[in-house]
């Protein structure tokens, strides 16, 4: 007989492996929730691209139809909705299905009520508003999580920005950043007028800027699950940003590394201090469920400053929920489906959270997200496929077999590939072409990549090959080709 009231991890374990509700993680991909159907029973994937080339047991691809350009991941879920073939899937399989997502809108909602289904997660309108990086430092300010030294203000040109600055003491080499938009896209380095004027059509009249000074720092992140009986917290991560081998974009992410040991224990327990009071703070403010904050730590003082909220699942999640502690416990992402379930449960929120902060509790991965960096553009006619690989003594990278757990992973010399890119596809400057997970670090101590992430790098993309474009084909509307669909 099920417990009324769950009171420990094997309880909420065992309430999940026997749940009878229909759960479907709706997104482009299943990289972010990557291995929670093992987790949960009546688990479910329906995603726009077949990564696995109909291999995985538990992703449902519906077959291409007509439909508008892609702006957003929002877009490709209120598509997925609305497809016949994803409708009777969830029809067939009868319950009371519920929804989760990466990006969602209030169309998602609306078209998730029309299917009969619950979305677990808080509003759309809600979550938009959290998601503003405005009032992101606002809600940091009143938990006390400081940011960067910064001022929120309309921008209306170079001079009133400088005033700006001068007033805040601030300085003139700045980072600004418009309310809204993904990392490497919508934040701007400004040294000079010259700097300002290259992206002035998009902070003047774009309403508050976030104007930071700018600062020496490493990015880090860490994922949290405000819950009812506390907020949970994970580990310190470490963030790849810019790679030149890895993204065209300036300041983009491009990967992490979960390791125990890839910051000092003080700045590991500062992070998931400040991280707690925030998901409190995000609790009085009506959220609860899975988010994620980036860190900025100053190389020179070590000190830690609010980068932005993520008030979702992120690209980091899979790392998150696949460390030693989630094999040991439960994934974090379970807590958020137990908040959202209505089932009781009485956990002891500091004791889990000691437990996690323990060294011996991560294990080191690291993952790479591997976009097209050349500018030019093709059509994708070979990719290497989803499985595992490894690298000879020479450095060359074999496919070794198929797999979808990542943590087939054996050693350093192999890796797990998950392929985004298909052939057919249109292969331009940002497209991604997929995520490499390898065991141990992919960047050096002081936070280059390493020669042995150059070689993984440099021996996937040798397995992507493309042909022209006809010379009557205009190419993809690349105005804005690279959303986050991770």
């Amino acid at each position: 007989m099920m417990a009324t009231v769950l009171k420990n991890i094997s309880e909420i374990r065992r309430f999940f492996h026997r749940n009878e509700d229909p759960i479907y993680f709706i997104s482009a991909t299943n990289f972010n929730l990557l291995g929670l159907d093992e987790w949960v029973k009546n688990f479910k994937y329906i995603c726009y691209i077949d990564c696995y080339g109909g291999k995985h047991p538990n992703v449902f691809c519906p077959s291409e139809q007509p439909h508008a350009e892609f702006q957003s991941i929002e877009d490709i879920n209120n598509y997925l909705l609305q497809h016949k073939e994803v409708i009777d899937f969830i029809k067939r399989r009868g319950g009371k299905p519920k929804f989760v997502f990466l990006m969602f809108d209030e169309e998602t909602e609306r078209l998730s009520k029309e299917l009969g289904a619950t979305v677990w997660f808080p509003k759309a309108k809600l979550r938009q508003n959290m998601d503003n990086k405005i009032e992101t430092v606002r809600i940091g300010n009143k938990a006390g999580v400081p940011s960067v030294p910064n001022a929120l203000s309309e921008v209306k040109d170079y001079e009133h920005l400088k005033k700006i600055c001068d007033k805040e003491n601030l300085g003139h080499d700045l980072v600004l950043q418009s309310a809204y938009g993904d990392s490497g896209h919508t934040t701007f380095f400004i040294k000079n007028e010259a700097d300002f004027r290259r992206h002035e059509s998009e902070i003047v009249g774009q309403g508050e800027i976030k104007i930071m000074k700018r600062i020496d720092c490493r990015g880090s992140a860490i994922e949290a699950c405000a819950t009812r009986e506390g907020t949970i917290v994970g580990p310190l991560m470490t963030e790849l940003v810019g790679f030149k081998e890895l993204t065209p974009y300036r300041g983009g992410w491009c990967g992490n590394e979960i390791l125990a040991t890839a910051f000092p224990p003080k700045v590991r327990e500062k992070a998931r201090d400040l991280t707690f009071k925030f998901g409190e703070q995000l609790r009085k403010e009506g959220y609860r469920g899975y988010f994620e904050l980036d860190f900025l730590i100053d190389k020179k003082t070590g000190d830690l400053w609010l980068g932005e909220l993520n008030p979702r699942i992120t690209g980091a999640s899979s790392m998150t929920n696949h460390a030693a502690f989630a094999h040991a416990d439960a994934p974090l992402f379970l807590f958020h489906l137990l908040e959202f379930s209505k089932k009781k449960f009485d956990l002891d929120v500091d004791e889990l959270n000691s437990r996690w902060a323990d060294p011996e509790m991560i294990d080191g991965w690291s993952q790479m997200v591997i976009k097209h960096t050349e500018d030019s553009v093709d059509i994708c006619t070979t990719a290497p496929e989803t499985g595992i690989y490894k690298m000879l003594e020479d450095g060359r990278v074999v496919f070794d077999r198929f797999d979808y757990h990542r943590r087939a992973v054996e050693s350093e010399n192999e890796a797990f590939f998950l392929r985004i890119l298909q052939p057919g596809d249109y292969r331009y400057e940002g497209a991604d072409i997929g995520i490499l997970v390898t065991r141990g670090r992919s960047m050096t101590k002081s936070f280059q990549l390493n020669e042995r992430a150059k070689k993984w790098i440099h021996g996937i993309k040798s397995g992507v090959d493309g042909k022209p474009l006809p010379t009557a084909q205009a190419g993809p509307e690349l105005s804005d080709p690279a959303f986050k669909i991770l």
